[in-house]
């Protein structure tokens, strides 16, 4: 079989928004050269479209042109390699997802171990954000939740007192065990995210959990996060002003 029939076969299997590169559909070193010639006919007969250098999607097309990939499928080498899980999206890009805000940001960010600069990825900005504690398949929801509490006064277009309400219900939807887990990670953050989880937790009458966190902080240390007092009665307790 030619080399362009078989990446045609390929790609027609592949779902649509899915990023590769010309990797994908090497067996062969030999084969390099031909494997790009034959993915770039392809962009310019538009079957595919080319994302950044050396990456192609399959796009969706629509009324209003093509679909860009989900942001997993932009990052997803900067998330995962050979099944071993590297980093997971936070910040700006699951800020929307957690209902925190209607925005949505062209910053892609990543929590990572072992952080890199800021660089650019067609019309996206990449950054990352050092996370401390290992990363897991499991605990990526609850680490996202804590980048969200951590980075507060960021999130695009939300007063504090509105996304502190929703983290309320995000908190209380949780189960217990995975509570118990995000009080264990959140031990890893800035004292000023242990204290407003700390107080919504309080809020939620969760004094158990919160235990461990009011033990890890400075009692005399003060934290300012205004408009925390409006939605959170525990705020003083917490020493949040």
């Amino acid at each position: 079989m030619k080399v362009s029939d078989y990446i045609s076969i390929t790609i027609d299997r592949l779902p649509k928004g899915y990023v590769f590169t010309y990797e994908d559909f090497i067996t062969e070193v030999s084969k390099k050269e031909a494997v790009i010639k034959a993915l770039n006919r392809m962009v310019t007969s538009d079957k595919i479209a080319k994302l950044s250098k050396g990456k192609y999607y399959k796009p969706e097309n629509t009324p209003f042109g093509k679909l860009q990939p989900n942001q997993a499928q932009i990052v997803k080498d900067l998330l995962e390699e050979n099944g071993k899980i590297l980093g997971y999206l936070t910040g700006y890009s699951i800020y929307n997802k957690l209902g925190l805000t209607t925005q949505v940001s062209n910053t892609i960010q990543i929590g990572k171990n072992e952080i890199r600069s800021a660089f650019k990825r067609e019309r996206y900005s990449i950054s990352f954000v050092k996370q401390k504690n290992t990363i897991t398949k499991e605990n990526i929801p609850l680490l996202q939740i804590l980048d969200a509490i951590r980075y507060i006064k960021n999130i695009p277009d939300a007063k504090i007192e509105a996304s502190c309400r929703r983290f309320l219900g995000i908190l209380q939807a949780l189960k217990s065990k995975e509570k118990e887990t995000l009080v264990r990670l959140a031990l890893k953050y800035p004292p000023a995210t242990r204290a407003l989880l700390g107080a919504m937790l309080d809020q939620l009458m969760e004094e158990n959990l919160a235990t461990s966190l009011r033990k890890s902080l400075n009692s005399i240390t003060k934290y300012k996060l205004s408009g925390v007092q409006i939605t959170l009665s525990t705020a003083e307790k917490w020493n949040i002003i």
